[in-house]
């Protein structure tokens, strides 16, 4: 095998997963400095200065309208990644990159938060379209033993995208008021990487042969990425799906929402995949500094926990990567939902008992970090493969859309409404994910099939069962496969 693939996926990663973690992370350390920015700003030209509510709603705008530009990207993803392919797609997603860094960049020495706002949106475009693309880009470039490992690490770059985001943010690097623009900018260096060095590498060979019906391009890419070896068996997969899919169009959302042929491809990317957000990754995220400051870290030290939950992170990705292939897709995504419900209850109790025995505390820390690994080895980095194994290439580039878009609005949602729950639940809040988790443990085991070293045709057949249950669905799914086997 080809060091090529592996280049790839780490060009990819830099502004595909990386982009998104970097983003989401690297907003947090410069709040108050850019707070105080948007209220001389707003002094010098009015000659007033903002209520603390106007303040406070303008810096919870200047973070939300992330999501938005997100919900915006990833609903363009299936059109570009189809009307230019995978490759292209993930270029274009490097110029809204380089122009929010400029306007970030740039905005205090115009003078002009409204920059800042603008740059977020145009960061967010990015992470959706990119996000999307480097997935969907990732998974059709590796071979079948190959696919679940290369897919991952888009989970990795997104724990990388994080850990780098806190490092930059610290005092001992960006995180001071005199570099904060430099901070928010920080994105354009890899857009820049990425720019110059995609170009080398070719698109997704699936792509090229079936969408593009270029034989002679697929097997190109296929050598350029795998290797000389004899990769004719892998073709040969390819060209079955193609024919399968008797040379129908990409599909569009509202096929993949009323065609029976992936009824359950859509509940299983509704339920596991679209619904990320319901895991209570990001609640556990924000009770971080607190839960280690009961355990004795001084507040100012609390900055330095976040590497140490972002190192955590990132390993327990890479070691998905390692058992992904050994153990499947389903074993490692119920059982770890298991353990993070588990993770949850039990921290709703070492929370609620914080002050009652000095060791609760310890309990708790313990508790996050067999959150974060369970969350890394199971659904961050399984639900990666797993979209792209689930559908055939006709449906692939709309399934991508529907995550993204339903993905940034439970984002956005639970941006705005999540202090509000905290402030009605408090530490049972965790309930409502625990709930969640449980749920998908259990529809994992009783009903995803199995996806490891299948092809994407058997990973179709499998979901056929449940699609045409009954006599009359296999009537139909008989009458399907004979037009299909007129074809072949």
């Amino acid at each position: 095998m080809s060091y090529n693939l592996f280049l790839l996926a780490f060009v990819l990663g830099i502004t595909g997963a990386f982009q998104y973690g970097l983003q989401v992370s690297i907003i947090n350390s410069p709040a108050e400095y850019i707070k105080t920015f948007i209220c001389k700003t707003w002094l010098k030209r009015y000659g007033s200065p903002l209520s603390t509510e106007m303040i406070t709603l303008m810096w919870s705008f200047i973070v939300s309208i992330y999501s938005i530009g997100g919900l915006l990207g990833s609903s363009s993803a299936g059109y570009l990644s189809v009307r230019f392919g995978r490759k292209k797609a993930m270029l274009f997603a490097n110029i809204p990159a380089l122009l929010g860094a400029a306007l970030m960049g740039l905005s205090r020495l115009c003078g002009s938060f409204e920059m800042i706002i603008a740059g977020r949106l145009f960061s967010g475009v990015c992470g959706g379209l990119a996000l999307n693309i480097h997935i969907m880009y990732a998974g059709e470039c590796a071979p079948r033993k190959l696919r679940g490992l290369i897919a991952i690490t888009a989970s990795t770059s997104i724990a990388a995208g994080k850990f780098v985001g806190f490092a930059l943010g610290l005092r001992e690097v960006l995180g001071v008021e005199a570099l904060w623009p430099i901070l928010l900018a920080a994105n354009a260096l890899p857009a820049l990487v990425q720019l110059l060095t995609l170009p080398f590498f070719p698109d997704s060979p699936r792509y090229l042969l079936i969408d593009k019906k270029d034989k002679e391009g697929c097997i190109k890419a296929v050598k350029q990425l795998w290797g000389d070896g004899d990769h004719m068996a892998e073709i040969d997969d390819m060209t079955s799906e193609q024919k399968a899919i008797r040379g129908e169009k990409a599909k569009s959302v509202w096929d993949l929402l009323r065609d029976r042929a992936v009824r359950w491809q859509l509940i299983t990317l509704f339920l596991v995949v679209s619904c990320m957000q319901l895991m209570g990754a990001n609640v556990v995220y924000s009770y971080v500094y607190s839960i280690f400051t009961k355990a004795g870290i001084p507040p100012d030290q609390t900055h330095y926990v976040s590497l140490g939950v972002g190192t955590t992170e990132i390993l327990s990705t890479v070691l998905c990567g390692f058992l992904i292939e050994r153990a499947g897709r389903k074993t490692l995504l119920w059982k770890n939902y298991t353990v993070m419900a588990l993770a949850l209850g039990l921290l709703t109790v070492t929370l609620s008992l914080q002050d009652s025995f000095f060791w609760i505390p310890y309990c708790s820390v313990a508790l996050v970090f067999i959150f974060i690994m369970s969350f890394g080895i199971g659904p961050a980095g399984v639900l990666c493969p797993l979209l792209t194994e689930i559908f055939i290439q006709s449906y692939r580039p709309a399934a991508y859309v529907f995550n993204g878009v339903t993905n940034w609005i439970q984002l956005f949602i639970l941006g705005l409404s999540f202090p509000f729950i905290v402030e009605g639940l408090g530490n049972f809040c965790f309930i409502i994910f625990l709930t969640y988790c449980l749920s998908m443990a259990i529809f994992v085991f009783l009903v995803l099939p199995e996806t490891k070293g299948k092809t994407m045709l058997q990973v179709m057949e499998d979901f056929n069962r449940l699609n045409y249950r009954g006599k009359k669905g296999q009537a139909v799914l008989q009458q399907s496969n004979c037009s299909v086997m007129t074809k072949l």
